[in-house]
């Protein structure tokens, strides 16, 4: 077994079969830089942070002018809200914009968390065409948050943000649907209020979330998105059904709880990995294709499914050319054609007729150097539970009568 064999393997999202290789090269070649970079990379994406920073550590040890282990090295400390110790890793490689951003939480705690209960439920204003919900920002005026795994952290609107006062640091190129980019603030706000919870010192995005979710909710202004980074702070349930995002407090005393609560029901847990800091993935099909990794990004407006020309072919998606659309998103308007999937899963978890769009653009993959063969969103998920556990890394969905 190669290292080029290895590295194959994990470019196909297969990375159970990718660490079974990289630990036998380990075995002959104990100082092998490559498979200990990527055995790192693997253990974060499961977030299994000791065996990230360990190996990670080491890497740089064995090559310090690779700017790549320093950049999953810092994840490994900004996932554990360890902001100091990430930016001092972003020094050491020269991303000064970002280790300041870090910087600007010292003296306190990012994600600092005052609830009242262990368990916390907000309700939906809307659930569709995206779930929407109700919080202060700054303990102000009520403002609307969609709810979109597609965001990684918080995302206010640039208006909103001059009325709140948020901090603003630096702007950089952000990633949208459909390949679109557009310059995205980096800033930081004193608190979020949802329902009886308070997160304090929140570092937020800040790009016009008004003017491209204003086709979506006509009568309601919408001044922020609520995205992964703030849900991993919890055990996060979106129950779609019920219409109500449950937030759980995340120890083991509450992950048992839950279990023992859902024991009965009719539930299906899949594994999941999350590479950057919201790229949560897991294994599914798209009509007669072979597995393919799947996006969960619950932000898809009117769909529940997008993907790239490959699953398009792979899967025998039939696109509806003649029903195009314009949609908007973060990097601005976008073409959108639709079609319909037959038949879609994800784990087990199987639906039927679910609507899609095709946006084409850079691709997914592209972006995290492992194959993504679609992003699974709303319409999938809309007759489910939909729990993410970021401790044992798993899916929950629960199916309601």
């Amino acid at each position: 077994m190669t290292i080029d064999n290895a590295l194959e393997l994990f470019k196909q999202g297969k990375f159970e079969d990718a660490e079974v290789r990289y630990k036998e090269i380990l075995a002959n070649e104990p100082d092998n830089f490559e498979a200990i970079k990527q055995l790192g990379k693997i253990a974060l994406y499961s977030n299994k942070f000791s065996e990230a920073e360990k190996l990670l550590t080491k890497a740089i040890l064995l090559n310090s002018d690779d700017k790549e282990p320093h950049l999953l090295l810092a994840e490994v400390y900004y996932r554990q809200d360890k902001y100091l110790e990430a930016a001092t890793i972003l020094n050491r490689i020269d991303e000064k914009d970002r280790a300041k951003r870090l910087e600007s939480f010292k003296g306190s705690i990012p994600y600092y968390i005052e609830e009242k209960t262990n368990i916390n439920r907000i309700k939906f204003v809307k659930t569709d065409p995206l779930p929407l919900i109700q919080l202060r920002v700054n303990d102000g005026e009520v403002a609307h948050f969609v709810i979109d795994t597609g965001a990684a952290e918080v995302n206010i609107d640039t208006e909103f943000a001059k009325e709140i006062g948020a901090e603003i640091h630096f702007a950089r190129e952000g990633s949208f649907a459909g390949g679109k980019t557009a310059s995205v603030h980096m800033g930081k706000i004193d608190s979020l209020t949802l329902g009886e919870v308070t997160i304090k010192n929140v570092p937020v995005n800040i790009l016009p979330v008004r003017q491209f979710t204003a086709p979506m909710f006509r009568d309601i202004r919408v001044d922020g998105i609520i995205g992964t980074a703030l849900f991993y702070h919890f055990i996060t349930t979106m129950d779609y059904l019920n219409g109500e995002l449950i937030l759980r407090k995340k120890n083991d005393a509450m992950i048992n709880k839950f279990e023992q609560e859902i024991k009965n029901q009719d539930i299906a847990e899949i594994p999941f990995w999350m590479a950057g800091k919201h790229f949560m993935v897991a294994w599914g099909k798209a009509n007669n294709s072979k597995p393919l990794l799947f996006f969960v990004d619950t932000g898809l407006a009117g769909g529940g499914f997008t993907c790239p020309e490959s699953t398009i072919k792979e899967a025998g998606i039939e696109l509806q050319s003649d029903k195009a659309i314009t949609g908007s998103g973060g990097g601005g308007k976008l073409q959108a054609i639709p079609f319909i999937v037959d038949e879609l899963s994800l784990g087990n978890v199987v639906e039927k007729n679910i609507r899609g769009f095709f946006a084409g653009g850079k691709t997914l993959s592209e972006m995290v150097g492992f194959h993504i063969g679609g992003i699974i969103s709303h319409g999938f998920f809309r007759n489910y539970a939909l729990t993410f556990d970021f401790t044992k890394m798993r899916l929950i969905l629960q199916k309601k009568p």
